[in-house]
């Protein structure tokens, strides 16, 4: 007896199509996405303009996840990191690859899975602030030096010109300054975030591959349409 054919295979000739035509099409995929996530990071690295591109750096590999699922996403962040290693060192793929390509991995798992803003933006959020004290970390050792001492001295100066304009004769404890920074970094990671779904809402949504809708809050101030 011949042996049982996969799902896959039956439901390939039931379309008249083979299996082995059909194969290809995830690596194509994987490789164009990995190309356009790979160039952001790249232009925008010798030609900065803001944070436009940056907005666009998770959202490729989350569109690999949403197209085709958890193996194609993991394969277009690698391949990633790969063309970025060769283009730019390994130091700079890194800072990539952690956390943005991590973070469209993410993205492209919960929007997949039907999670809500609130969730994805709080995860993302998370992930976002493990990618910044990375990056800190990371260029520490390579410059020698400690950056966080320098983010702590920035955040001390904004704490005594909001203490100066409230009027408090009060100086701040390096606990209090530390929280605060990591507040900070959560709060400017949920912003992120926050633009980054807006911006996929709008640009998946005309790929065909749309993501879980707004809040409601959301959807009446962008008059948003089902």
């Amino acid at each position: 007896m011949a042996p049982e054919k996969s799902a896959a295979e039956t439901e390939s000739k039931a379309a008249g199509e083979k299996p082995h035509q059909m194969a290809p099409l995830p690596l194509v995929e994987a490789a164009f996405l990995a190309s356009t996530s790979s160039m952001i990071w790249l232009v925008n690295y010798y030609f900065p303009m803001g944070p436009v591109l940056r907005i666009f750096f998770p959202v490729p590999i989350a569109l690999a996840y949403l197209r085709r699922g958890n193996r194609t996403a993991w394969m277009t962040a690698t391949v990633s990191g790969l063309l970025l290693t060769v283009l730019m060192g390994p130091t700079r793929s890194i800072l990539f690859v952690i956390p943005f390509g991590l973070l469209g991995v993410q993205l492209g798992a919960l929007w997949r899975r039907g999670a809500g803003w609130t969730i994805s933006i709080v995860l993302g959020s998370m992930l976002g602030a493990f990618g910044f004290f990375f990056r800190i970390w990371l260029v520490s050792i390579l410059l020698g030096d400690d950056l966080w001492v320098y983010v702590t001295v920035q955040v001390t100066g904004l704490i005594d010109w909001a203490f100066l304009k409230l009027g408090l004769l009060l100086v701040p404890s390096l606990s209090l300054v530390q929280a605060i920074a990591v507040i900070l970094v959560l709060a400017n990671n949920a912003i992120y975030m926050f633009v980054v779904h807006l911006v996929s809402s709008l640009l998946l949504e005309r790929l065909g591959t749309p993501i879980p809708p707004p809040p409601k809050w959301v959807q009446v101030i962008l008059d948003y349409e089902d």
